[in-house]
């Protein structure tokens, strides 16, 4: 039995003193019960004193996650999964309305396939999974399990698409990829297996893939900014970073300020024609002429949960934003003591199921714990550290007054509500804790945001646990200079290739430029060549 589950024993029911209407939560940290040893209520490190282990400790004691046994293989608990259900809601029905369709495709790929277009499997060889046995038997030829889907979908586009009429071609599938190679898994951040949701498109002309790249990129700083409360940063990315075989890649970059690194948050990218090409995908035209078509992939992962934790977590746990949360609003019984009857504690009890069927009506995701093993403060503590944007305490003389006591979880106001109107005057104040958290966010992110013009400095401000925007000359060798000159000793510890970058890297060069943008003759400010546009740097994920 964990922790958080363990029940109060009849001793200490017996022994239970008399508590105030709005009893005071208990220690974070320990409770102790009469006859039982002290057990862990909360979490027992601080997030800016053990980052790694805070985060572990959130996951796992929030309900969130679990550990596998397998290495880099974690288990979604459901505390985790709705929110994840929240974001295919609103990002499935948004592509529905621009005319994206769902589909499936089988999760394996034969090596024929997985080997026509070289650029895009170098990128993901080493990250392959193989099958290779059917029980005791090797089979004929070995099987990968798809770590994307372009070479698992893309040779019956071939078949599916010939005239200009069958375009565009805009399917979507929700599912789980496997990407194996790495040596440092996190939570939610860098799994070997990860769902997320994966688009693939075809057009005729490259004005139409050109916009269709867009749309969804903003779809995607959507989810982050007005669901998870994340504040992201849209732009493309540099010719070494984008998508191994695409023509170019955009993303959304996000900010974990605890840690000073960015965190890729979804891409969105033009595959040109490279991959129509290496298939075969031909149409057409009006002109009756036979072309190849114009492509588009896209992807947003699970990972946007783990971010969300990061950024928005503080010392007694999660702290969820209300559009996401699984539960808006906890209803806790207060003012119950020793004298109080059954029968009494039975009528304060149907008062919250009364109250969370109100709310229900309202459109909130309101639960009531009425659970007779635990205490108040006990209540509190768990939801806390569970991360409910509000809490309503519910005792005798609340009903008696007809309104609750409402605790929000983001910033420890505490607000009376009268019950007349509550299903007016609580949703309002969940969308102002959407909107306080982004706003929070987005003050801290902007912050460590530092406009550079030369390197001087370059280093001592990512140091600082900050991002650089910076004018640069958008050549690759320039890249790998800067990467290597701000890298900074980890002793003897082995760092494989996708682990949390040492060095700076390109985040990507924002659409939304300085106002002044680059001056005519502007050099770049990690070499002598002119510098193209600003570009921004960080240590990553």
């Amino acid at each position: 039995m964990s922790a958080l589950s363990a029940p109060v024993t009849a001793s200490s029911k017996k022994a239970e003193k008399k508590e105030k209407d709005h009893p005071k939560g208990a220690k974070q940290g320990l409770q102790k019960h009469e006859g039982e040893k002290e057990v862990l209520v909360g979490l027992t490190v601080k997030k800016d004193e053990d980052f790694p282990g805070w985060y572990q400790q959130v996951l796992t004691k929030t309900e969130m996650l679990d550990y596998y046994d397998i290495s880099g293989c974690y288990i979604i608990r459901p505390w985790a999964y709705k929110i994840w259900k929240q974001i295919q809601r609103f990002f499935g029905d948004s592509i529905e309305d621009l005319g994206v369709e769902d589909c499936y495709f089988p999760m394996f790929v034969s090596e024929k396939s997985l080997n026509r277009e070289k650029d895009h499997i170098e990128g993901f060889s080493p990250e392959v999974a193989w099958v290779t046995k059917a029980g005791q038997s090797d089979l004929a030829e070995p099987i990968a399990v798809r770590p994307t889907s372009e070479t698992v979908m893309y040779p019956y586009y071939a078949s599916w698409v010939r005239s200009h009429r069958d375009l565009p071609l805009r399917l979507n599938q929700w599912c789980n990829v496997v990407r194996w190679e790495f040596k440092h898994p996190q939570p939610f951040l860098r799994t070997r297996e990860f769902l997320w949701q994966e688009g693939h498109t075809a057009f005729a002309t490259k004005e139409e893939s050109d916009a269709e790249v867009m749309e969804i990129l903003d779809l995607y700083r959507r989810v982050y900014e007005e669901y998870l409360a994340v504040p992201v940063v849209p732009g493309k990315k540099s010719e070494k970073e984008k998508f191994a075989g695409g023509l170019y890649t955009t993303t959304v970059e996000g900010f974990i300020p605890s840690t000073g690194r960015a965190i890729q948050g979804a891409t969105s990218h033009c595959l040109g024609q490279n991959f129509s090409k290496m298939f075969e995908i031909m149409i057409e035209n009006e002109q009756k002429e036979r072309v190849h078509v114009w492509q588009n992939s896209w992807g947003l992962t699970t990972r946007t949960i783990g971010v969300m934790v990061m950024v928005h977590g503080d010392d007694k746990g999660l702290v969820l934003p209300p559009r996401v949360a699984a539960v808006q609003a906890i209803i806790v019984p207060v003012g119950i003591t020793a004298k109080t009857t059954p029968e009494e504690r039975k009528a304060l009890n149907v008062k919250a199921e009364e109250l969370v069927a109100t709310l229900k009506s309202a459109g909130i995701r309101a639960k009531s714990d009425t659970r007779d093993n635990y205490t108040p403060g006990w209540k509190y503590n768990n939801w806390e550290m569970r991360g409910v944007p509000v809490r309503l305490e519910l005792g005798p003389k609340d009903i008696a007054k007809n309104s609750t006591r409402a605790v929000v979880r983001h910033d420890g106001s505490v607000h009376n509500m009268s019950l007349a109107d509550i299903t007016t005057t609580l949703p309002k104040m969940l969308e102002e804790i959407q909107a306080a958290m982004f706003a929070k966010a987005k003050a801290e992110r902007d912050s460590r945001l530092i406009q550079l013009e030369t390197w001087e400095g370059f280093v001592e401000t990512l140091n600082k646990k900050c991002l650089v925007l910076a004018p640069w000359c958008e050549r690759e060798a320039c890249e790998d200079w800067v990467k290597d000159s701000s890298s900074r000793s980890e002793g003897d510890e082995e760092v494989d290739e996708k682990a949390p970058s040492m060095g700076a890297k390109t985040l990507c060069i924002p659409f939304n430029q300085p106002a002044e943008g680059v001056k005519a003759g502007q050099k770049c400010f990690a070499c002598d060549h002119e510098a193209k546009s600003y570009t921004l740097w960080g240590r990553s994920y």
